[in-house]
Formats: C-alpha cells, structure tokens, sequence
C-alpha cells in the first residue's frame, strides 16, 4: 500500500474508534444541543430585557456556546487523552507504528468533527436566536460571526488535542484547560490591569472574532482575533507531534 492508503486507513480506524466510544460521539451532539439550545432559552427569556445580548447581536447568537464549549475541550482532550491514561495508546502505535501518522489521524478526525459542530451550532443559534429576537442576518459582521462560529470549535478542539498530547495525560489536561477556558480566561480578561495581555489567549481571542461590534479596548481586530486563535491551535499542534515522536 501506498502512504495515501496508510493515512486513510489511519483516519477509519480513529473514527471507527470515535463511534464506539459514547462518551465521544455523543459529545459532539450535546455540544451542538448546548449552544443553540441555550442560545434560543436566553433570547427567548431575556431578549427584551437584556440589551447586553441584544446591543451587539454577536453576543447574544453565540451566549450557547459558552456552554457547547465546555463539552468541546472535553471532547478534544479525550480524543487523545484517554489512550495515555489507560495506554491504549501502545496499541494504537502497534497498529500505526507511524506516530506522525496516528497523531494526524485525529487531528484530522478532531478538525472534521468541530467544523461540522461548528456549522450545525451556528445555524441552530442563529434560527433560535433570530425566532425570540430580531438579528442581522446580512452584512460583513454577519458573514464574518457566522464564519468564525463555524471555524471556533474546530480549533477549540485541534487545540485541546495538541495540548493533550504534549502533556501526556488526561487528567493534566482537563486540570488545565477547563479551569483556564472557563474560569481564569474570562476573569482576567475582565480586569482592566490584566486585559491587555490576556485578550491574546487562544479563547479570548477567537470569541472576539463572534462579535458583530468593535471593542476598543481590543488591540486587534476581528478576523486578527481569529488568526491569534489558529496561530495558538497550530503551535499545540506542532508541540503535540513533538511530543508524541519523543514519547517512548
């Protein structure tokens, strides 16, 4: 066989791997549940009360998915994670002796699975959104929101994976990356001493390209916001190939 067969070969077996463990297929499915589900809930109770999810529309489309998010680092440290932690992972490697191979194998798996959340979250908080509050559905700010709600999760999750698999270790992981993405990212980017630097976390950064105004207090724009998030994602990435052709 050649190369090309060996790396699709790869990507079915991690897939078949995926739809046989539930506590990953249905992540996915719950993360998308999340963020339109909760999306349409807020619009529905406080659209006409809250004009913070109502003066910048990007705020309010995407309110789910703080939450479809916490499901996202799960699912993307499990991907790897739980093979290192029950060293599946030296059955994987007998199967794939290529490391470079196997670790792009679910890179790629982890990429696909988040932009099809992405796309499937977006348009289902964009239509439970726009049926409690009126939305712009036209424009630069639509297409650009709309772009990056889609792009978000696949890096979130591209992101948590390569992390993962520097560390080695499921339980580092999640001990990092939950506390981080959902507690001490959005504090400190809250406070006006620390907001400077820490607008540049991978989290911050992307989120910013899922609103429809300017901040400006943001050193950066939009889709710069975006391409700080990928720059993040492709530098776990590359640490994560690292580790994995180091690791014995």
């Amino acid at each position: 066989m050649n190369s090309p067969s060996y790396s699709v070969n790869a990507f079915r077996a991690e897939r078949i791997k995926l739809t046989t463990l539930r506590s990953l297929w249905l992540a996915p499915l719950l993360s998308v549940l999340l963020t339109a589900g909760v999306t349409a809930a807020v619009g529905a109770a406080l659209g006409d009360k809250d004009h913070h999810i109502t003066d910048d529309p990007g705020v309010g489309i995407f309110y789910g998915l703080n939450f479809g998010q916490a499901v996202l680092v799960a699912f993307g440290v499990l991907l790897i994670g739980q093979e290192f932690n029950t060293r599946m992972i030296d059955v994987s490697l007998a199967a794939v002796p290529r490391r470079g191979r196997l670790y792009g194998a679910k890179l790629a798996l982890g990429a696909l699975i988040g932009l099809g959340v992405g796309a499937l979250g977006t348009a289902g908080a964009y239509a439970g959104y726009a049926a409690t509050v009126p939305a712009d559905w036209h424009g630069p700010a639509f297409a650009r929101a709309a772009t990056a709600g889609v792009l978000y999760p696949a890096l979130l999750v591209v992101l948590c994976l390569g992390l993962t698999a520097v560390l080695g270790n499921l339980t580092a992981a999640m001990g990092l990356l939950a506390p981080t993405v959902f507690l001490l990212s959005p504090m400190l980017a809250g406070l006006p001493v620390a907001r400077h630097v820490f607008q540049f976390l991978p989290d911050r950064a992307g989120q910013y390209a899922l609103r429809y105004a300017d901040d400006s207090q943001s050193a950066y724009g939009h889709w710069t916001g975006l391409l700080i998030m990928a720059s993040w994602t492709a530098l776990a990435a590359y640490g994560g190939l690292r580790a994995m052709r180091r690791a014995k």
